[in-house]
């Protein structure tokens, strides 16, 4: 009789734990849509500080080619596939500088997690950088991060002088 009145409480105790720890773990949350593409040739520029004190308002006469070799406007680069769709970046150059960069990409199933965070992350690095190698891989969105680089080569070669 001792026994079975133990296992009965055993077992119930550890159904109460199993059911405890089942109610309070949190669902995953819900997969967000692809924020809307940024318009980076209608988009405002920032100011730029004039080294002349121009007052006038008016911007100065470009005189040479940037030391960086990128023409400015806005270039796009090819779509890069990969095995769950394709990436495809945009970016801005202004007085041979990257100044905005957009990505278009997947955003189906598990896409609609792993890209969002990843796809912001590189465009931060894109900023900052030269070439797509200068750009470091999301862990993680390694299928993403390779094809951002590729595409963004891409614009990069789009954009030379």
């Amino acid at each position: 009789m001792r026994r079975s009145t133990a296992a009965a409480v055993g077992t119930l105790t550890g159904a109460a734990l199993i059911v405890g720890v089942r109610l309070s773990v949190q669902p995953p949350a819900a997969p967000v849509a692809a924020p809307p593409a940024v318009d980076l040739a209608g988009g405002t520029p920032a100011p730029k500080p004039s080294a002349s004190g121009n007052k006038s308002g008016k911007s100065p006469a470009k005189t040479q080619a940037p030391k960086t070799g990128l023409k400015d406007g806005v270039f796009k680069g090819k779509g890069a596939t990969n095995p769950y769709g394709t990436v495809q970046v945009s970016i801005r150059i202004e007085n041979g500088e990257i100044t905005g960069a957009d990505a278009t990409y997947p955003t189906t199933a598990d896409s609609a997690t792993i890209n969002p965070p990843a796809v912001a992350a590189l465009k931060q690095e894109t900023l900052g950088a030269k070439t797509a190698k200068d750009v470091a891989a999301v862990s993680g969105a390694t299928y993403t991060s390779k094809s951002y680089a590729e595409s963004l080569q891409a614009a990069l070669d789009a954009a030379k002088a």
